[in-house]
């Protein structure tokens, strides 16, 4: 994966052998999110998604791996379409949020934009998170946002493989 900051953007880019269309189902489909969305070590026990603009993608990840320091802990999210064009792109607000879907209001938010683009086979997703301030990016970097979306990415792969067999 290759990370970029230009700003208040933080752009991520990487390529799975599959194609776009399965790639962006991935994306779209509790089915899919449910077998690879998180860090290593995190399952997906609540997910649930109205995948159109206007609708609200609502998650919980769960530390399961209890060598790590988060083993038990939950992190939940919120996404908001803006816009979706299948399979080409995706854009959504992001978010921290509690268990009823209340944004958490001291974390920072983020509009996201995930193109999808296809060649000879693999596809490649560029995603582009925009945010409030050059601060936010900071604050979420130290999160460990990089490894937790480069680990993520990684799941993705194996999962595609997985269903490419």
């Amino acid at each position: 994966m290759t990370t970029k900051i230009e700003g208040r953007e933080l752009v991520l880019e990487r390529t799975f052998d599959a194609p776009r269309k399965l790639v962006f189902q991935a994306f779209s489909e509790a089915e899919h999110l449910k077998h690879w969305w998180g860090p290593k070590g995190w399952s997906l026990p609540v997910c649930n998604i109205d995948f159109r603009p206007g609708g609200v993608w609502h998650y919980c990840m769960k530390c399961t791996d209890e060598s790590q320091e988060y083993y038990g802990q939950e992190s939940w999210g919120k996404a908001v379409y803006k816009e979706i064009i299948a399979p080409e792109r995706i854009v959504y607000v992001d978010s921290f949020s509690d268990a009823e879907g209340n944004t958490v209001a001291d974390m920072p938010e983020t509009l996201i934009t995930m193109s999808f683009i296809e060649q000879e086979g693999k596809t490649t997703i560029i995603s582009r998170a925009e945010y409030a301030s050059a601060e936010a990016v900071k604050t979420v970097l130290d999160m460990g946002m990089i490894q937790g979306i480069s680990e993520t990415y990684d799941n993705l792969e194996r999962y595609l493989n997985d269903i490419q067999k």
